[in-house]
């Protein structure tokens, strides 16, 4: 029996009306319409039955509600975009994977008949136990230095998964990293100074071969995608961006997106990122070839977040600070 009390409706990143559009991208004409419709699916094919509805937040196609049943708090996650459900299903898989071998992730529920992720009726849900935690405080940097740990030991497990070649890569991440730089500086970066553009092309032309491997990575390691609880990262959360890349690219954009949020959008201090590069580094020290890189890398990342026009949180002075630290050397 569902509690009467209809579920908060909520948009993650979007300024849309969520009444608006759980209608027109899910069809489902009002929150308590979608609590039954919810309750119906996880009763028939999980075999759960739900006391409550609470909350669900919306994102493009997908949605995401928190449920509570006699056992826990459940989350049931679905898409409505078809391009997305053999990713999906892939994804639920490499959860399951690495919760197998002992990384921190929120782990699938089987349904009925086994399955990670039920397609029917032209959606996609999985389902998910409800871990609790805190999302990681950049603040802290005893916080920051384990999720560099976290990010090392999660980028060994993925480098060993024996179905990454689902994964397909997206065809830029196969250039060369020299092109992808060169690429952005002459497409992308015109609101850049000249300066910062000129010191990033020209550590790029210095700039030793790239014959850095490629892997499958998780590539949206961030704030918002990590718990943090009794003193620990709890979990990484939304494997939804895996992609094959290099392992160095993976470190220098968390490390300068390390602190974002799903509405708090600005870099963290130097020190956290010092930190955070550290603690990734006791676990796992970098090749020659990857020290070699780092700070290009680093340079890019932080330059690409600088928004053209207004600049509220900061990302340009953020990356000004790793152009002086490069003009230092």
């Amino acid at each position: 029996m569902i509690e009467s009390q209809a579920p908060m409706l909520e948009m993650l990143w979007e300024r849309y009306d969520p009444r608006r559009a759980l209608d027109e991208r899910f069809g489902l004409s009002d929150p308590e319409s979608a609590s039954r419709w919810i309750a119906a699916m996880l009763d028939k094919h999980w075999g759960v039955r739900i006391d409550s509805c609470e909350r669900i937040v919306m994102s493009g196609g997908n949605a995401l509600a928190w449920v509570g049943t006699p056992s826990g708090r459940l989350l049931a996650k679905w898409s409505v975009a078809p391009d997305r459900f053999p990713h999906l299903m892939e994804t639920a898989r490499l959860t399951n994977w690495l919760h197998g071998r002992g990384l921190p992730v929120s782990v699938p529920v089987p349904a009925r008949d086994g399955c990670l992720q039920v397609e029917v009726d032209r959606v996609s849900m999985g389902l998910q136990r409800e871990i609790v935690g805190d999302l990681l405080d950049t603040a802290d940097l005893h916080q920051v230095r384990a999720a560099g740990v976290t990010l090392a030991r999660l980028q060994d497990a993925l480098a060993v998964y024996p179905n990454a070649d689902q994964f397909l890569a997206p065809a830029v991440s196969s250039k060369p990293l020299t092109v992808r730089v060169t690429d952005w500086l002459d497409s992308r970066a015109d609101h850049l100074p000249m300066a910062a553009r000129d010191t990033l092309r020209g550590l790029v032309a210095s700039a030793p071969p790239d014959r850095l491997p490629r892997q499958l990575l998780h590539f949206d390691i961030r704030s918002a995608n990590i718990l943090w609880a009794r003193g620990e990262v709890a979990a990484i959360l939304d494997f939804e961006e895996a992609q094959h890349d290099h392992r160095i690219v993976e470190l220098a954009r968390t490390a300068v997106l390390l602190g974002t949020r799903y509405h708090s959008w600005g870099p963290v201090s130097a020190e956290a990122r010092t930190g955070f590069l550290a603690g990734y580094q006791s676990e796992r020290p970098l090749t020659p070839a990857e020290v070699d890189w780092l700070n290009i890398v680093l340079l890019w990342q932080a330059l690409a977040v600088v928004p053209p026009g207004d600049d509220p949180t900061g990302w340009g002075p953020s990356a000004l600070s790793q152009l002086s630290k490069e003009a230092a050397r």
